[in-house]
């Protein structure tokens, strides 16, 4: 939170004159009325741009609990940032966060300037309710019923962190919002059989049917023939995966598989670890046909140690424009890395690790690197998977004309410093969509992924993945 030294007063009572004597020559300023710029739509989220700094109103550090501050953040599009107005009457509305379901209040029902605002359970209560009130260039003001004071961001704060308080309407830039709808998501695609998944990963094998691969003891795998009804086939090695063993404490489950079918074989590059811990390995088998018993285990690729600042588990493999190749792989502690592979034996090519996003310790995982156009898209999952319906598993991307990066999100804030745009979220009974891979198929680019049912179990997510006219991806 921004705890920075506020400034004197005196320029606040100065311009609060000039207001009120502005209001004397002209009265008809007094009030603009419900908002004309924005349409609301209760069944829609939004994000809340402030004018003067650009940035979002936010949750802080995703708190759900009441009394949690509300500040202002760099857009991330994240449930923490995501509104929904729910209607009072009156034209009054109370805006209800879609992380914590908790709505936005002043606290103690205070009618002071200045006063915190935080989130709180929904009690309907006149603290809780604002009016939207249009400005111009499409901003408005949220007008609080119980004191009659505009929500804004404190001081005329550009910083993240920036507190939100109350303050007589000023009409100030600070007091002005825009009201961005966010794109309603579509559910998953329609799939049959065997679908119950994690951590999915497809490919397209030569007679043009699908095999899958996914988290699960000795390597899950799945075919299909229609990308929709799906079929289990058994395990990648039948016989276990004692090699692995020293990472796993013993047990055959292993994560996050990455299957790739590249000059007449089948690479797999997985991982081996147990949870909470980044003593960690990739390894890489490979297959000629595919199928369970097939895999010859290459051996170890890369491992991480409980001294090290990063995780070695969630790999990709990407090859680059120049047929170079490179796996990409992270998961929380500082990141997502990157190495540069031997195409000749898959292995690495030198000691150098990359750094190419990350959110400062905080939740981000499963990278998946897909070129289109000039373009090589990193896809990441940010926050909590694993966790049920209550999982909080997100789609986010951001781009580079180089594979290695750097990578920067829609608004150019760089993934190494917590920028990614939000391309699929949880919605109604689709819970923490995450661990995705894009497949180019004959009838366009699909996204796989996983999610997680109201019952806890996790289930194959497809769907289309378009690309808007700036050249960024969408999910239908």
């Amino acid at each position: 939170m921004d705890t920075s030294v506020r400034s004197p007063a005196w320029p606040r009572r100065v311009l609060a004159l000039a207001v009120l004597a502005l209001l004397a020559i002209c009265p008809s300023l007094v009030a603009a009325g419900p908002a004309q710029g924005a349409t609301i739509d209760t069944s829609a989220s939004y994000v809340l741009v402030n004018r003067n700094s650009g940035k979002t109103l936010d949750v802080y550090n995703r708190a759900t609990s009441d009394g949690a501050p509300l500040v202002q953040w760099a857009r991330n599009d994240g449930a923490n940032q995501q509104w929904q107005f729910v209607d009072s009457g009156g034209g009054y509305y109370r805006l209800r966060s879609s992380l914590s379901g908790k709505v936005v209040d002043v606290s103690g029902r205070s009618t002071a300037d200045g006063a915190d605002v935080i989130q709180y359970t929904d009690k309907n209560a006149t603290n809780q309710q604002f009016q939207v009130v249009d400005t111009d260039s499409g901003y408005v003001k949220l007008i609080n019923r119980n004191s009659g004071k505009a929500l804004e961001v404190w001081e005329w704060s550009t910083a993240d962190g920036g507190r939100i308080s109350q303050y007589a309407d000023l009409g100030g830039a600070n007091q002005q919002w825009q009201l961005v709808r966010l794109t309603s998501y579509p559910d998953p695609g329609y799939v049959t059989g065997d679908i119950t998944v994690h951590d999915p990963e497809v490919t397209k094998k030569p007679d043009g049917t699908y095999l899958l691969a996914h988290t699960g003891d000795n390597i899950a795998l799945k075919t299909s023939s229609d990308r929709t009804a799906w079929r289990n086939a058994g395990v990648a090695f039948p016989g276990g995966a004692s090699w692995t063993h020293a990472y796993t404490n013993g047990s055959n489950t292993l994560w996050a598989p990455d299957i790739t079918y590249v000059n007449g074989k089948y690479y797999m590059y997985y991982a081996a670890s147990t949870f909470g811990s980044n003593h960690s390995g990739i390894f890489l088998a490979t297959s000629t046909t595919g199928a369970s018993g097939s895999w010859t285990n290459q051996g170890l690729v890369i491992e991480s140690t409980t001294s090290d600042n990063w995780n070695a588990i969630d790999p990709n493999l990407v090859i680059d424009d120049q047929g170079r190749w490179w796996l990409d792989f992270g998961s929380f502690w500082s990141g997502i890395k990157m190495v540069q592979l031997d195409p000749a034996t898959g292995k690495r090519l030198d000691g150098t690790i990359r750094s190419i996003s990350g959110r400062n310790g905080g939740a981000t995982e499963a990278p998946f690197i897909y070129r289109h156009g000039g373009y090589y898209y990193q896809f990441v999952s940010f926050d909590l998977c694993c966790k049920g319906a209550s999982s909080t598993y997100r789609i986010m991307v951001g781009r580079s004309t180089s594979v290695t990066g750097p990578y920067v999100d829609r608004n150019g804030t760089a993934m190494t410093s917590g920028g990614g745009t939000q391309v699929l979220a949880g919605h109604g009974s689709i819970h923490g969509p995450g661990h995705q891979a894009v497949l180019a198929d004959n009838d366009g680019d699909v996204l796989f992924y996983h999610w997680y049912a109201d019952d806890g179990s996790s289930r194959l997510g497809i769907n289309k993945l378009g690309w808007d006219g700036a050249g960024w991806p969408y999910v239908y």
